[in-house]
């Protein structure tokens, strides 16, 4: 990814109203999943049968076994290999139909996942990252969970196996972040906007995920 295209992309100026959401429906999300083909509905299945069992976990246990779920279902490739776009934000079974996405995918997929299972989205925020690899910087995105709104958040990454507190990730430096509620400077704690009116990938992404009945 690079980076500048990512924040431009922020500069979108249509202003949008308010989306109504709707919820995570699991037979919505088979039904589309069947209408694709049996690979797909084989692996919306799992997803069904993952997000229904972690909801009976605490939500610590919630982000290790979901983090684990999509870091060993999907492998990393990028968009213009998997997609043949330069950038392209699939929903959850698409990156579980072609077992392949890049890191905003990964993502993606985690924060829907979750907030499926009942986390609140108001303790998820994708965030767009620079990372230190290999001794280069590089543009990054992670998902972060807040157990409260002030607290360290911890980290779920495809670069790294095991949830991390961010302080144990100083190779990451937050640029922006977002949910489905607000969109912020870094990590900060005042929302520069409407994410769904900023961010036009984003939007279309989440009518995307409400329609497979995902969120």
């Amino acid at each position: 990814m690079k980076l500048r295209a990512l924040i431009a992309r922020i500069a979108v100026l249509c202003m949008l109203p308010v989306m109504a959401w709707a919820a995570y429906d699991a037979t919505r999300v088979l039904d589309v999943a069947a209408s694709r083909s049996s690979k797909v509905l084989e692996q919306a299945r799992d997803l069904v049968a993952l997000i229904e069992r972690v909801a009976r976990l605490d939500e610590p246990a919630r982000l290790v076994a979901v983090n684990q779920f999509f870091n060993q279902r999907i492998a990393f490739h990028d968009d213009a290999e998997t997609w043949g776009v330069p950038d392209y934000w699939a929903s959850p079974l698409e990156s579980l139909e072609r077992r392949a996405g890049d890191c905003e995918d990964y993502a993606i997929a985690k924060y829907f996942a979750l907030a499926a299972s009942g986390v609140p989205v108001s303790r998820l925020r994708m965030v767009y990252v620079r990372a230190r690899l290999a001794g280069q910087s590089q543009a990054h995105m992670v998902l972060a969970y807040y157990a409260e709104p002030n607290a360290e958040p911890e980290i779920l990454d495809n670069l790294r196996p095991e949830v991390l507190p961010a302080s144990r990730r100083p190779d990451l430096t937050p640029v922006f972040s977002f949910n489905t509620d607000g969109l912020w400077q870094g990590v900060g704690a005042q929302s520069q906007g409407d994410p769904l009116a900023r961010l036009s990938l984003w939007r279309d992404l989440v009518a995307k995920v409400r329609g497979e009945g995902l969120f």
